[in-house]
């Protein structure tokens, strides 16, 4: 297959000069508008966020579709990675949704891995979302700065936020006009919907109705944003999407993947490459009280603290992850996970929960604080092969006993970082979100 030929689609990459702009208000409203309108969206979110792309997912399902938010993170993949995996699944859809990360040119380094970077790495046109409640005319320089601060990058239109009335609209449009960048409309101020976008996901209540939101967003931008104009600015060229990866060798292998409300946080293209070596099947630590049959169990991260409860309670499916570590069950935990397999877990408030017990240590919401960053992962004995992730938690070991670490973990900018990736068995566990979607090492590690 030529994968220099390109056929004609759309997409554009919503972005901002700072977080709290309201990019991720405006891509759940634009996902829900433009699936109402019967297209195909596909969703994705520049950086590691995995909270912002299950949001995504649910904003772009209609009734009988559903695509998943997939990761574009030029850290933790090669740019060729991301530019396959962006035309393989866009390829399938009308229209392409990338929501940006922090401000437009925010990266790792500098610009590296930023916003502007997967824009111009993929062609797509750049649609700024200004918080234009404090600002007129002034709207200008800043647009202006943002076209042209990098060529490669093309900012094509503006939608403002948080506007106090038409007439307000008028002069930011104008500002807009003056340096050529394409006022698309504007969002007046409505309680409805200024929500904490954190909160949105957290809370995954029966009585909180998300979908309610995001209907109230899609709403409320329909009123005052040219999307008929939106379109035409979305025209790509999009490459030939390169064939999908096969199986790398026959297999009647099964990967059981935690999945419910207290274990989500998963990278599509992990799922995508633990499925050429097997058959992966979901099961909630939740819910059920037995382990599907399988040669690999994946514990991923999520929300334990908000069911620790629940996780306790189910002792029978405590009992049967902690039995299958023992026996020496291939097992890989991260983040929630690695707490789900601890001793212990205390709340905020104090209260302790029993976990599953296969790993000697306590985990703890008391006293926390945030740990965040990219993180360079270089497993022992493996000459030199280097593993990319995120970690992203509030919650820490307060307790740990002898476990073996078998990898350095560094941030960016190569310093050391007190981040362990345990293993005990066939048991490998850690803070870390490994992304594992361009080169498999999750996999070849247990098979």
């Amino acid at each position: 297959m030529n994968s220099n030929a390109t056929h004609e689609s759309r997409g554009f990459l919503i972005a901002a000069p700072s977080s709290g702009s309201g990019k991720t208000t405006i891509t759940l409203g634009l996902l829900r508008l433009l699936a109402r309108r019967g297209m195909s969206v596909q969703p994705f979110k520049c950086g590691p966020d995995y909270l912002d792309t299950m949001l995504h997912a649910m904003a772009a399902s209609t009734g009988e579709t559903a695509r998943p938010g997939l990761n574009l993170d030029t850290f933790m993949a090669s740019k060729a990675h991301v530019r396959s995996l962006f035309a393989r699944h866009a390829s399938t859809a009308e229209i392409s949704v990338v929501e940006g990360v922090m401000g437009l040119f925010d990266g790792a380094e500098k610009s590296d891995g930023s916003s502007a970077e997967i824009a111009a790495l993929l062609g797509l046109p750049v649609i700024m979302v200004i918080d234009g409640s404090k600002m007129a005319y002034s709207a200008a320089p800043m647009l202006y700065g943002y076209k042209n601060f990098d060529p490669s990058v093309n900012v094509a239109g503006v939608i403002f936020n948080r506007v106090g009335s038409a007439s307000h609209y008028r002069y930011l449009e104008a500002a807009a006009h003056d340096v050529g960048v394409e006022p698309l409309g504007y969002l007046p101020r409505n309680s409805a919907i200024t929500i904490d976008e954190r909160h949105l996901g957290l809370n995954t209540s029966a009585e909180y109705d998300r979908q309610g939101i995001i209907d109230a967003m899609a709403d409320h931008i329909e009123k005052t944003v040219n999307i008929e104009r939106l379109l035409e600015v979305a025209a790509i060229e999009l490459p030939e999407a390169e064939p999908a990866r096969t199986a790398m060798r026959p297999s009647d292998k099964v990967i059981a993947v935690a999945r419910d409300e207290a274990f989500n946080f998963i990278y599509h293209a992990n799922i995508e490459a633990l499925a050429r070596y097997g058959e992966v099947r979901y099961f909630s630590p939740l819910h059920d009280e037995t382990l599907p049959e399988a040669d690999l169990v994946y514990l991923a991260g999520g929300y334990p603290e908000l069911h620790a409860e629940a996780l306790a309670e189910n002792t029978a499916m405590r009992h049967a992850i902690a039995e299958w570590c023992r026996n020496g069950g291939a097992t890989y935990a991260e983040c929630g996970g690695l707490m789900y397999l601890g001793q212990t877990l205390t709340l905020a408030d104090g209260t302790t929960h029993q976990m599953c017990g296969a790993l000697d240590l306590d985990t703890s919401m008391q006293e926390a604080r945030l740990t965040l960053g990219y993180r360079k992962v270089y497993p022992a004995g493996a000459n030199g092969v280097e593993l990319r992730g995120h970690e992203f938690h509030y919650s820490r070991i307060s307790r740990q006993g002898e476990i073996d670490t078998i990898a350095d973990v560094r941030n960016t900018r190569d310093q050391p970082v007190e981040t362990k990736l345990f293993r005990v068995g066939n048991t490998i566990a850690s803070y870390l979100h490994l992304y594992w979607g361009e080169r498999d090492n999750l996999a070849n590690w247990f098979f």
